[in-house]
């Protein structure tokens, strides 16, 4: 009998389309959290460790961000960088094989900027530099998060089987309803990106489509500090 395997990507649309499936729906106060969406990962033929899964990528983060912010709600960006000596590094200052290595990536480097197509507001969005996958080890954010009140924390960035898939365990484990908007996020290669969806969906966090998003924000009430 002839089997037909199916790919990451046949099998997430699957999983998403089950009307069964249990969500952890939104809460009452959102954040927003960009990860790493530096030139490293974002500028494709530049970087060998660049990637781009959706090539609207940036401009679906940018209207998040300003959706947010018109709301008066916490948009926080993070990179990764080290310095010179990469002492800072942890044992991934071990693995230091190719130019490319993460911990080649240093302060003040190309390859640590954001990407010049991202709109940050430097005069109210949280910038933080973190050193390992996850967004809430050894960060500030754990306490922007409670001092803002937030309930709820939306990820977007890359990668989506790295840094993202861990922040969103972290995210869970902290007790935050965790939602990842699809088009938000990106990976090397689709087989990981559909695949680490897939079980995020499954275990945990919401993986849904970004408008989903502008459609719960819509609901929302503006917070102190809205602009108009």
């Amino acid at each position: 009998m002839e089997t037909t395997t199916k790919t990451a990507r046949e099998i997430y649309h699957e999983v998403r389309a089950n009307p069964g499936r249990a969500k952890f729906g939104f809460g009452s106060k959102p954040a927003l959290v960009n990860i790493d969406l530096q030139k490293a990962y974002t500028a494709v033929g530049r970087f060998k460790t660049a990637y781009e899964t959706d090539p609207r990528q940036l401009e679906y983060v940018n209207e998040l961000a300003k959706r947010f912010r018109a709301k008066g709600l916490p948009v926080v960006w993070t990179y990764v960088a080290y310095v010179d000596s990469g002492e800072d590094c942890g044992v991934w200052g071990t693995r230091t094989d190719t130019p490319d290595s993460l911990q080649n990536i240093k302060f003040g480097s190309e390859r640590a900027e954001f990407d010049e197509r991202l709109e940050i507001d430097r005069s109210r969005d949280v910038i933080f530099c973190k050193k390992m996958p996850s967004v809430f080890f050894e960060t500030t954010l754990p306490s922007l998060l409670t001092w803002h009140r937030c309930d709820t924390v939306i990820l977007t960035g890359g990668s989506t089987s790295g840094c993202v898939r861990a922040s969103a365990v972290d995210s869970l484990s902290h007790g935050y309803r965790t939602i990842v908007p699809e088009e938000c996020v990106a990976d090397k290669h689709e087989s990981y990106h559909y695949a680490n969806l897939t079980d995020l969906m499954l275990k945990y966090a919401d993986v849904v489509g970004v408008r989903e998003v502008h459609d719960y924000l819509d609901g929302l009430p503006a917070a102190a500090g809205a602009r108009p």
